[in-house]
């Protein structure tokens, strides 16, 4: 096997085993799905009950402070910014859906955002 093959079978059992414990726990919660992308990072609130996003924040088009200087920074700023909205809605305790990323670098610092913004996981 080659190592892209290697790579690709590790990503998958990861991905497997978040969904399979999402499904065990976010009948009763909310669940935050994390999508990132080389240059970007969105996060949605999702309602597995109603099938509807609930509330969304992504670096796409926010306005950048001149302090941000990184790409870690900037999720921080997304995580605080999806728990702003949360509160407002009053959201309880949700599930944080990391998918096929592992908990390290922008995804550790986007839930350190959240936690920071008061919201509970």
């Amino acid at each position: 096997m080659s190592l892209l093959d290697t790579n690709k079978k590790r990503v998958n059992r990861r991905k497997f085993r978040v969904r399979n414990k999402v499904r065990r726990v976010s009948f009763d919660r909310m669940r935050l799905c994390v999508c990132r992308s080389l240059k970007h990072i969105s996060i949605q609130l999702i309602d597995d009950s109603k099938h509807m996003t609930v509330a969304s924040a992504s670096s796409v088009g926010m306005e950048m402070p001149e302090k941000v200087s990184g790409k870690i920074e900037l999720a921080k700023l997304v995580g605080k910014d999806l728990a702003k909205k949360a509160s407002e809605l009053s959201v309880g305790p949700v599930f944080f859906d990391r998918g096929k990323y592992k908990y390290h670098g922008r995804v550790r610092a986007l839930a350190e955002g959240l936690r920071e913004g008061g919201l509970e996981f």
